[in-house]
């Protein structure tokens, strides 16, 4: 039986990434990827094609430099600050992963969360605030995996602008120029897990850091090092090249974004049709489109197992929400073919008819 695969993270990725990463670990100029070192000229050429790759697909202005780092996009959430806290940072609190930010950020000094959407469960994004024009920096989380709401506006702001992209980045034209500084964990969209990727300003980067930073949370280190300052997610990075490679293969971000659209209207529409289900995101402009949260109605809340059975038996993987607020998820990342959308709907079509 096909599964479609809806996991939030680690999540799908395009069979051409997948088949050239298994031929890598088979063989990569006579070693295979998985032991070769990463000072060799073999892996500097998929490192510097990662770097390039990504400054193509999302135009990355020339001040800028790509770094790709382990640890996950959570430790940038105190790596930020650590470098860039002076005095006073200001967050945008729309749900789990930007109140991370704000956790870490709190231990090196004072955190403006200039709104917050937890007043309705984080079903919507904050509008209408202002950014403090004295504040370090501003971060933003522009798409929220457990909630299903996404900020998709590259806004202008006062102070440098960060953005954890981890679920959303390459699934649309990003104008990098208005931010600081882009991180994001790669499992989500265009890589396993074990690398993030950093895009960050010259200036920004070398200008602003406001303490002694240790080796390895200095993000100049890692720029100067080209990544390899230490052994780089060697695996993971030859993954996203392929990824990447994929993309631009397909026509780039336009054409993710395209797709993306796509999908999200597909199932949106099928759920505002629904006699049983219903999107937890009731505002159009503020609904995901990577990560699209659905629930069953009132009368029919005591049936969230039978449905789960139901997805199992038709090859649906992951569609259970996040164990934090329950529910379900439907994960639409770039790499998800339009087949998997439509064996979703059919099957909550079907329980319809049978509801």
């Amino acid at each position: 039986m096909k599964k479609h695969n809806f996991n939030a993270g680690p999540a799908v990725l395009p069979e051409y990434a997948i088949n050239e990463t298994v031929k890598a670990i088979q063989d990569f100029g006579g070693l295979s990827i998985l032991s070769i070192s990463h000072r060799s000229k073999d892996f500097d050429a998929v490192m510097d094609g990662a770097v390039a790759a990504a400054k193509r697909l999302l135009d990355i202005p020339d001040d800028y430099h790509v770094i790709f780092l382990g640890g996950g996009a959570s430790t940038q959430f105190y790596v930020i600050p650590y470098n860039y806290l002076n005095k006073k940072a200001a967050y945008l609190d729309t749900g789990t992963w930007a109140l991370g930010g704000i956790k870490e950020a709190k231990l090196y000094g004072e955190v403006d969360v200039v709104a917050s959407s937890k007043d309705k469960n984080y079903s919507y994004i904050p509008k209408n605030y202002t950014i403090p024009t004295d504040a370090d920096y501003f971060e933003i989380c522009c798409n929220n995996t457990i909630e299903g709401t996404e900020i998709r506006k590259d806004m202008d702001s006062p102070v440098p602008l960060i953005a954890d992209m981890s679920s959303d980045i390459f699934s649309r034209p990003v104008d990098v120029s208005k931010y600081a500084m882009i991180f994001g964990g790669a499992q989500k969209n265009f890589a396993p897990a074990g690398v993030t990727i950093v895009i960050i300003n010259d200036k920004f980067m070398n200008e602003a850091v406001c303490r002694p930073v240790p080796t390895m949370a200095d993000y100049r280190v890692h720029a100067k090092k080209n990544s390899m300052n230490n052994t780089p997610p060697v695996l993971p990075i030859f993954t996203a090249l392929k990824t990447m490679e994929w993309m631009e293969a397909e026509g780039g971000v336009k054409e993710m974004e395209k797709r993306a659209i796509a999908r999200s209207t597909k199932v949106y529409d099928c759920l505002e049709n629904s006699k049983t289900f219903y999107p937890t995101v009731a505002d159009p402009e503020d609904r995901s489109r990577m990560n699209i949260c659905f629930r069953l109605k009132e009368e029919y809340a005591d049936l969230e197992a039978d449905f789960l059975e139901l997805a199992k038996e038709r090859g649906l993987v992951g569609v259970k929400g996040h164990r934090s607020v329950g529910g379900f998820r439907a994960s639409c990342y770039n790499a998800l073919p339009m087949e998997s959308v439509d064996a979703l709907i059919a099957t909550i079509h079907d329980w319809d008819a049978a509801h």
